[in-house]
């Protein structure tokens, strides 16, 4: 079974929008993994619009499944999570002024820094993912960098899911293929949604896990948290 990974930057985004401490993310980190998630994924930035590197840090000794850090490895992203040590951290190229993240790395052209970034959290015992476009060259240059795994940009997929169009799955069913071929693990994320999900599973061998978050609390506003996790988790299986 995939594993389901929960991105609580939203709830951060929230909270953010009228100071205090409501919603609480540590909370809802807490409640996601009681309802059956078996990740908590953040991506904190820069400017700390949503999550908080303070979140970061809170967040440690509550995360007793899977806990991700997404980011662009800055100075002071790895300074952090080298100090956390959470169980994955997952290298995202955003510029600082960044909305969401929307293009995975030129693995070919930033080698030699990724390659010096993976080997020092690898080196203290963080599993390493790097998030990459569906093109086979991309993912030829990951292995090479050295990185546990890889996270499959899916926003490509689920727009053409959307207009009907399912040989849009095609150019990540090639990437997974080889990535199982060269021993490299599979994640994915970004636009993931309960529309798209199963077919997305049923179709990416070797599906580690996903990484979901703004879908997922958007549905959770109609349906409930507990019921969504739980219709993600069987989409999953």
């Amino acid at each position: 079974m995939t594993k389901l990974s929960v991105n609580i930057n939203k709830i951060a985004t929230l909270r953010n929008s009228r100071g205090g401490d409501v919603p609480n993310v540590v909370q809802f980190a807490k409640d996601v993994q009681r309802f059956g998630a078996e990740g908590v994924t953040i991506h904190p930035r820069p400017d700390e619009r949503h999550i908080r590197y303070q979140d970061a840090y809170d967040l440690k000794a509550e995360v007793y499944t899977e806990y991700n850090i997404e980011g662009n490895p800055i100075p002071k992203f790895m300074d952090m999570v080298l100090k956390i040590k959470p169980t994955q951290v997952t290298l995202v190229p955003d510029s600082v002024d960044a909305l969401t993240s929307n293009a995975g790395w030129d693995t070919l052209k930033h080698k030699d820094f990724l390659v010096e970034v993976i080997q020092e959290f690898k080196n203290n015992g963080i599993r390493t993912s790097i998030f990459v476009d569906p093109d086979l060259h991309q993912i030829e240059g990951a292995k090479e960098t050295g990185t546990d795994r890889i996270e499959l940009y899916t926003e490509a997929y689920a727009h053409q899911y959307h207009l009907g169009n399912k040989n849009g799955i095609d150019p990540y069913v090639s990437c997974a293929e080889l990535a199982n071929s060269i021993n490299l693990g599979i994640n994915a994320g970004h636009d993931l949604s309960l529309d798209n999900i199963k077919f997305f599973k049923e179709n990416i061998p070797g599906l580690l896990e996903v990484s979901i978050g703004h879908a997922l609390i958007a549905e959770s506003l109609y349906l409930g948290v507990e019921t969504v996790i739980g219709r993600y988790l069987e989409g999953l299986k």
